[in-house]
């Protein structure tokens, strides 16, 4: 038997754990993530939080990077990147993500959630399981929900009281026909446009108003030439904290585990920021002169949208058991 001198055996024990080393580097994941805000706003912090957590919690077996102010490409080019392993993780929002999975276009129903932490109470149930179990068959998987707010309408010309009051307002609204319908619905003028042009909208009158949360209408500066915001709270549309499936399905049981608590604190942590910004921006918007209205019956409202129900459930009948289930939640 050949034996090694000291020198010989030496060397061979740093090459067996130099090959180790390049073993373990070859197997540990770099995950990247995409975001849409910038790493300054709660879903940021959040998200930077999601990878630190999860790249510290799995002793580097994933080390997780987000690239922050679509860097990577817009929403529906991250969404498919996700979907096919290119990104390993990202925060969307559910709004555009309809023509991929058609039941979370329930969650673009006016007044589907009645408030924002009966929204957070659905989401995180097993309703919230259903949709990422929905959003799975399409190569995504949604391990926690993140906070959008309550959107609400604000114009140049009256408060808006009743669904009244929106008779002949040209409104602004994202490019989907439920809300070009909700609009029509309370005998308004909907007017679909994209984003960067509203402003100018609003001050030339070419839309009368427009509808968003605190934050959004604070930081696009809507508040200078829209000065009445009345709380309709017609849209709450969660965001999720999703998940590539492939990237996902190659974790070991336990760092699955590691991930998903990463993802839940991340949203915690979302939620509370979101609520400290929505007050700040709440306060600062009528600090400048904004004259808030609040809507305390809501009943109206939502009573004028049956249409909108109506027609949505005729063209889903198979959703009509989910807008139940969680119309019923409390």
């Amino acid at each position: 038997m050949t034996r090694l001198t000291p020198l010989l055996r030496t060397t061979a024990l740093a090459a067996a754990a130099l090959s180790f080393v390049t073993i373990a580097t070859a197997e540990a994941k770099d995950w990247r993530g995409w975001n849409i805000h910038p790493p300054t706003y709660p879903n940021g912090i959040a998200l930077d939080q999601f990878a630190k957590d999860v790249t510290e919690k799995t002793d580097g077996r994933v080390t997780a990077t987000v690239y922050h102010n679509a860097v990577l490409g817009d929403q529906p080019d991250a969404i498919e990147q996700t979907r096919n392993g290119a990104l390993d993780f990202a925060n969307f929002s559910m709004g555009p993500m309809g023509p991929i999975v058609p039941e979370t276009n329930v969650m673009s129903l006016p007044f589907i959630f009645s408030s924002i932490d009966q929204m957070h109470t659905v989401m995180d149930g097993e309703v919230g399981q259903s949709f990422s179990d929905a959003l799975s068959e399409k190569g995504l998987v949604a391990l926690s929900w993140f906070d959008s707010g309550a959107r609400s309408m604000y114009n140049t010309k009256r408060p808006i009281e009743t669904p009244d009051d929106v008779k002949g307002l040209k409104v602004r609204v994202m490019n989907n026909d439920l809300y070009v319908n909700m609009i029509a619905a309370m005998g308004g003028n909907a007017t679909p446009m994209p984003y960067g042009e509203v402003y100018q909208s609003l001050k030339t009158g070419v839309v009368d108003g427009a509808e968003n949360n605190y934050p959004s209408y604070d930081s696009s500066n809507h508040y200078e030439v829209a000065k009445f915001y009345s709380t309709t709270e017609h849209l709450i549309i969660p965001e999720c904290l999703c998940i590539s499936k492939a990237s996902w399905d190659a974790l070991s049981p336990e760092d699955q585990e590691i991930v998903r608590q990463a993802a839940i604190d991340a949203a915690m942590k979302q939620r509370e920021l979101w609520a400290v910004d929505t007050q700040k921006a709440k306060d600062d918007v009528v600090a400048a002169g904004v004259k808030i209205n609040e809507i305390a019956d809501k009943k109206p409202f939502q009573d004028a949208m049956k249409p909108v129900y109506a027609d949505f459930i005729k063209a889903n009948p198979d959703l009509e058991p989910l807008i139940t289930k969680i119309q019923s939640t409390k």
